[in-house]
């Protein structure tokens, strides 16, 4: 029987060299194939859609991506959450659970500080930060090939730019929209 609860869950992310979005279409997929959610794909400071800061009121969790800048989210997504200062006087994304994705050039690029200093974004408005801890199983653990994420979130090595996501990264991507999807379905329905 089909699911009666209609939830979104806004992908909201900033990608410059593609390595983001591929991420970001990924983790679409999971948040789709849970049943009574949909995930919707949004862009901060780019071509359309994108997103403004009010439109975030809508979603009932988020899944943000950013590259990284010197173990820091990209100055772009930065200012994103910076335009946000109206809902968070208002409290209006207070308690929304919300997680992160991110991209690095390098495996000594920051993949968990960015998300380390992202979390203050989420504090601030007095959201819930949702990692995905190591519920990816085995392909956590994987040391065959370079393979970007943590347990913080799906991660991608972009290198020079040049370097595509691995069907680990994509992989670990599509779980934690899977997740995500039924981690904010169970604090919906409850």
């Amino acid at each position: 029987m089909p699911s009666s609860i209609f939830i979104i869950i806004f992908i909201v992310f900033y990608s410059m060299y593609g390595h983001v979005e591929g991420l970001a279409k990924r983790m679409k997929k999971g948040v789709d194939g849970v049943d009574g959610v949909e995930g919707l794909l949004y862009r901060v400071d780019d071509d359309i859609p994108e997103i403004s800061a009010a439109d975030l009121v809508e979603a009932d969790g988020f899944l943000f991506g950013f590259p990284t800048r010197y173990g820091c989210m990209a100055a772009q997504m930065k200012a994103f959450f910076d335009s946000t200062g109206m809902l968070w006087k208002e409290g209006k994304l207070v308690g929304k659970p919300a997680g992160f994705f991110v991209s690095t050039g390098t495996q000594g690029g920051g993949q968990e500080t960015t998300a380390w200093t992202a979390i203050t974004q989420l504090a601030h408005h007095g959201m819930l930060f949702v990692p995905i801890g190591y519920t990816f199983g085995a392909g956590m653990f994987k040391m065959d090939s370079i393979r970007g994420g943590s347990p913080y979130g799906a991660g991608v090595f972009a290198g020079d730019g040049t370097r595509e996501p691995s069907e680990t990264e994509l992989a670990l991507a599509e779980h934690q929209g899977k997740y995500m999807a039924a981690v904010v379905k169970k604090l919906c329905e409850a």
